[in-house]
């Protein structure tokens, strides 16, 4: 087989290079360039990486001018409406679906791992009663490292897999914690007798003067919404945990590292931000001047929830987001509910609107999960927590992915200096 070559030419003088062309099993190929500078003494300059594939994996493949979504060559649709969560961890992290036996025994492992070290509940009468839940998991996630440092050797297999667990298992209820903290009620112990988002829902909602029982339809959308955030790709917080693993940090550092980076509203907390421009808009009949608002480059409004970085057709985890806003608006009565109703109002205006359509900004995950969050009793500053939750499954997946790879070095780009040259230096005395 004849191995794919791409020529680069140059007009300074440089000699052309030849580099390898890669291909993976579905997508674009890729040009290797590890040897451009050895061969050139150039780099490439690519801001964001828009063009730049920065690892192997075979965990999540998106083809976002398709729509299209898979886990491990699952496509996310079926996932979302035949597994649990758990399922889904178990894929993502050993790259086939479980047996009943193998279920059984992850669902067992995951559940004797919720509980947390109890002096780490010390750890929240040291924040502020307001505290971002954000703020409180960057702290007690890395904080994990100081209570259970007995399994923290990367290069061990058995290490990682215990550290794993110990993060699927207790980043629910630190989130969970947090959340009681914030509104002054006591801890709730996790349930080994529940399901992983029954239990999340318990951590949250019960309180020890009543039985609280979760609702199996809002746990079913708990549960899919984890689902459809649990992995996707290279994204900006996957990037930073292997960035930061790549340097030998240990796990519970790497996990702070993306809760850090999920944080920005430009990544997890666009779905607070959707909520905010609907409260804004207000009412269907301020739709068409709030759209004329967003047209305006004067105007600095944004259409939240719509577009995506690699989504240039319609986010599949937007339509199974919005059929469960259904399911739940419904079970909990609010059917007719005045923000669901517009967003779908203004959903199909801007969908129809060439505008947009020239764009390619089509409704995203955002969109309609801030909303089904909203019905289940979830308060806006846990939003972005319940989504690292979720991702914390793909996180571990691909930091382990990248620890193993013998071709992954510690991350270390370089830069184009457009800085001052060399300055001769100048005694303060002498300075203007």
């Amino acid at each position: 087989m004849t191995e794919k070559l791409a020529s680069l030419t140059f007009s300074d003088g440089t000699p052309k290079a030849d580099f390898p062309v890669m291909s993976g099993t579905m997508g674009a190929d890729v040009v290797d360039i590890r040897p451009l500078y050895g061969k050139t003494g150039k780099f490439t300059y690519d801001p964001g990486f828009i063009s730049t594939a920065s690892c192997l994996s075979k965990i999540t493949y998106i083809d976002g001018d398709a729509g299209i979504l898979m886990y491990r060559g699952y496509p996310i649709e079926e996932l979302a409406e035949h597994c649990d969560f758990l399922e889904v961890a178990y894929l993502i992290l050993n790259g086939e679906l479980p047996n009943k036996k193998q279920k059984h025994e992850f669902d067992n492992l995951v559940a004797h791992h919720t509980m947390v070290h109890e002096q780490l509940a010390r750890f929240y009468s040291g924040f502020r009663r307001d505290a971002h839940p954000m703020a409180v998991l960057c702290g007690v996630i890395g904080a994990l490292s100081a209570f259970y440092h007995d399994a923290l050797d990367i290069n061990d297999p058995r290490h990682r897999d215990i550290s794993a667990f110990r993060l699927i298992a207790k980043v629910p209820t630190i989130t969970a914690m947090s959340y009681k903290y914030n509104v002054g009620q006591p801890f709730i112990y996790p349930r080994n007798d529940l399901s992983y988002a029954a239990n999340f829902l318990n951590m949250m909602f019960a309180v020890p003067c009543e039985k609280y029982e979760p609702n199996p339809v809002l746990v079913r959308a708990l549960d899919r919404i984890l689902i459809l955030h649990a992995d996707h790709e290279q994204n900006a917080s996957t990037s930073t945990v292997r960035l930061a693993g790549s340097s030998g940090a240990n796990p519970f550092a790497c996990m702070a590292a993306g809760v850090a980076s999920l944080w920005g509203p430009a990544h997890g907390g666009a779905n607070e931000a959707v909520l905010k421009m609907l409260a804004e808009i207000g009412d269907v009949s301020n739709i068409g001047k709030y759209i004329a608002r967003v047209k305006d480059r004067q105007d600095h409004s944004m259409l939240y929830g719509f577009g995506h970085r690699v989504y240039k057709n319609y986010d599949p985890r937007a339509k199974l987001i919005q059929r469960t806003c259904h399911e739940v608006l419904e079970e909990v009565g609010l059917k007719d509910d005045k923000l669901f109703k517009l967003a779908l109002a203004l959903e199909k205006i801007a969908l129809e609107d060439d505008y947009f359509i020239k764009r390619k900004l089509y409704p995203n995950v955002d969109f309609y999960s801030g909303i089904v969050y909203k019905a289940l009793g979830i308060p806006v500053s846990l939003f972005t927590a319940i989504f690292a939750v979720a991702r914390t499954v793909g996180w571990i997946a691909q930091w382990n992915e990248m620890i193993s790879d013998p071709d992954q070095k510690i991350g270390r780009p370089r830069q184009l200096y457009v800085g001052p040259g060399k300055r001769a230096f100048v005694p303060m005395d002498e300075r203007k």
